[in-house]
Order: structure tokens, then C-alpha cells, then sequence
């Protein structure tokens, strides 16, 4: 009796190793180590931290936001990126109510002719006064604003920066995947 005893515990010891030795494994190599995976499924540029925005945004709240931050005019680069966002945003199908684009305009707002025929839907937010301004401008990553598209989730934080000059199915697959991950907004 004793030796069937002594095979089944040697049984269940087995098995509980075949299930914790790879858990173990790569907990190990994840944080006791330098090595990462190298691939990433992100297609735009991830803000780690996600940054939460000033108050100026704060009737965006519940919705998943593209923004544009640029000047009111809305110059080719401008007119460009809002397109792409329009396009972005249409190809969602179904989970595009859950998407609202927006432009943060800073300076001489706007083109309304233009906004009003060509991007209906289009949420204008003039930064008239400097300090929302310079607040919103703070969180938001430096480089290239005027060829770049930001996501914003339904909590107010901005998580991630598109380049308008890249492959729009990437920003689409970004967004979709945000979407399909996501329980709010």
C-alpha cells in the first residue's frame, strides 16, 4: 500500500511541476534578468505613463478621443492629419460611436467653413486662454505636433501618439485593439 502511496504523490508532484516550472521560468527570465521580448503590437508610439490631461479636456471623459493639437487655420498638415482621423474613425464601423475626434485649436479659431463641410462631428475646443493652453501643451509629447494624432481614453489620459505620416492601418489597428481591450468608454 505504501509504495501505490508513494506513486501517486510522485504523480501529483509531476503534474505540479509541469504546471509551475514554466510559470516559474518565465517570471525568471522577466524580472531577474535584461531579457524582453522584442516585439511590440503597438503601431503608434505608447506614453508610458499615460498622462492625464487639465481640465480644459475635461468634457471628454467617457468616450475614447482622437485629437489634433494645432493652429485654428488648419494648414495642410492640419487638414491632413484631421482626414486621417475622420478615416480612422469611419473604419471603426460599429465601435466608431465610441470614438469622438477633436480638435484642440491654439491659436486664430477657425476655418469653421471649412470644419462645418469636410468633418462633421468635429469637436472644436479653442484654447483661448494661455494657461489651458500651456497646460494641455505640457502633457502632450514634444516632437512633431503638427503631423501627430493623440489618443486619449475614456478616463482622460492621454496613452498613445500617432505619426499622421505613417501607414493609417496601424493607428486602426491600435484603436481597434484599445477598443476590443477596453470595458469604458
Amino acid at each position: 500500500m505504501s509504495d501505490h502511496r508513494a506513486r501517486q504523490r510522485r504523480k501529483l508532484l509531476f503534474l505540479v511541476a509541469l504546471f509551475f516550472l514554466p510559470v516559474i521560468a518565465s517570471f525568471t527570465l522577466y524580472y531577474a534578468t535584461d531579457w524582453r521580448p522584442e516585439a511590440q503590437s503597438a503601431h503608434g508610439e505608447l506614453v508610458t505613463p499615460a498622462r492625464p490631461l487639465p481640465e480644459v479636456a475635461a468634457d471628454l471623459r467617457g468616450k475614447w478621443v482622437l485629437a489634433y493639437v494645432g493652429d485654428g487655420r488648419c494648414d495642410a498638415d492640419c487638414q491632413r492629419s484631421l482626414v486621417f482621423a475622420r478615416q480612422t474613425r469611419l473604419s471603426l464601423n460599429q465601435e466608431m460611436d465610441r470614438v469622438v475626434r477633436v480638435l484642440f485649436a491654439t491659436a486664430e479659431c477657425c476655418d469653421q467653413a471649412y470644419l462645418d463641410r469636410e468633418h462633421e462631428g468635429l469637436k472644436v475646443i479653442e484654447l483661448n486662454d494661455a494657461a489651458a493652453g500651456e497646460a494641455l501643451l505640457a502633457v502632450l509629447p514634444p516632437q512633431d505636433r503638427q503631423h501627430s494624432l493623440y489618443i486619449i481614453d475614456p478616463l482622460g489620459n492621454l496613452v498613445m501618439r500617432y505619426d499622421t505620416r505613417e501607414e493609417p492601418r496601424g493607428l486602426l489597428s491600435d484603436l481597434k485593439k484599445l477598443l476590443r481591450l477596453s470595458h469604458i468608454g
